[in-house]
C-alpha cells in the first residue's frame, strides 16, 4: 500500500492522539516502522516501544522524504515548523492536519513552491471511523493527492473539497463535530437525571441511544430525515419531544447553525 514511500521515508511532526492513530494505521497496512521518522519532544510510551523495532524518533531526517505530515497543534507551529525549512521547495509533500493554519502560511516558511495539502480529520480516527477532508495547493499533482488520500484512509473516509476556505467549514462541522455529539450524550443524560433516573442508568441510556442511532445511520441507506420519521408516531411521545427540538427559531437546527458558525469563525481567526 505504501511501497512508494518505503525507500524515501515519512516524517511525522508531532505524535499525539491523531498522529498515533495514523501511525498505527500505517503500520497495520504494511508501512515498515523503519520508514517512519518522528519529531516529538515528549514521545509516548508506545512510541518509545516502537523505537526498539526500528522507529526513528528525534533522529536525523532523510534528505528527501516522500511526505511530511504535520500533526502539532496550531499554537506550537511557529516553533516546530522552521526545523523543516530545508525540505521545502522540493518534491517532498507537506500534509497538515493542523486547524486554521492556511497553506500560504506554510509556504511563507517552507518556500513558495512547496507542495502542500491541508486536511481536517476528526477524533473517531482512533477507532478508524474518521471523516477527513483535503485540499491541495497548485504544486500538488494527482499522484501526490492520491498518496495523501491513502495515508489518511487508514483511519476512515477521505473526501476532497474544492477550495481551502471550505476546510474552515469542514473544521466547524466534522472536525469539531464529535464534541457536539458527546455533549448531546451529556445533555440527554442530564435530562434523564432530571426525570429521576440514577446517574449511571441515565448515562448508559444516553450513550447507547446516541451510539446506536449513529450506527443505524451509518448502516442504513435511508436519509436521516426518513430515519427520524420512522421513529415518530403522529401524536406520540417522540412527536411531542420533536415539537420542542424542532421549534421554529428556537430548535436544534438554529442552535447548531450558531454552533458551527462559532467554530468556523474561530478557525478563520487562527488562520490570520
Amino acid at each position: 500500500m505504501f511501497k512508494d514511500i518505503e525507500a524515501q521515508g515519512l516524517v511525522l511532526l508531532g505524535c499525539g492522539k491523531m498522529g498515533s492513530a495514523l501511525l498505527q494505521g500505517w503500520l497495520a497496512n504494511g508501512l515498515p516502522v523503519r520508514s517512519v521518522y518522528i519529531i516529538d519532544p515528549n514521545p509516548s510510551d508506545w512510541v518509545k516501544e516502537l523505537m526498539g523495532q526500528g522507529l526513528n524518533v528525534n533522529l536525523p531526517l532523510p534528505a528527501a522524504p516522500a511526505i511530511v505530515l504535520i500533526a502539532v497543534k496550531p499554537q506550537m507551529m511557529g516553533a516546530a515548523l522552521p526545523q523543516l525549512q530545508a525540505l521545502g521547495n522540493s518534491k517532498t509533500i507537506f500534509l497538515s492536519i493542523a486547524a486554521g493554519i492556511r497553506m500560504a502560511q506554510f509556504a511563507d516558511i517552507l518556500g513558495q513552491k512547496t507542495p502542500i495539502i491541508r486536511a481536517m480529520p476528526n477524533t473517531p480516527a482512533s477507532v478508524a471511523r474518521a471523516i477527513t477532508a483535503i485540499v491541495g495547493n497548485d504544486y500538488i499533482e494527482a499522484a501526490e493527492k492520491a498518496l495523501a488520500q491513502r495515508l489518511l484512509a487508514v483511519v476512515g473516509e477521505v473526501v476532497e473539497v474544492d477550495t481551502e476556505d471550505q476546510i474552515d467549514i469542514v473544521t466547524g462541522v466534522s472536525g469539531s463535530g464529535p464534541a457536539y455529539v458527546f455533549h448531546m450524550i451529556e445533555a440527554l443524560a442530564a435530562a434523564a437525571r432530571a426525570q429521576g433516573l440514577s446517574e449511571a442508568l441515565a448515562m448508559r441510556l444516553a450513550r447507547h441511544t446516541v451510539t446506536g442511532a449513529g450506527e443505524l445511520a451509518h448502516r442504513s441507506s435511508e436519509t436521516a430525515q426518513n430515519l427520524r420519521v420512522n421513529v415518530t408516531s403522529p401524536g406520540g411521545t417522540t412527536a411531542a419531544a420533536l415539537s420542542v427540538l424542532m421549534a421554529e427559531g428556537l430548535g436544534l437546527t438554529e442552535l447548531m447553525t450558531r454552533t458551527v458558525d462559532a467554530a468556523v469563525n474561530r478557525g478563520r481567526e487562527l488562520g490570520k
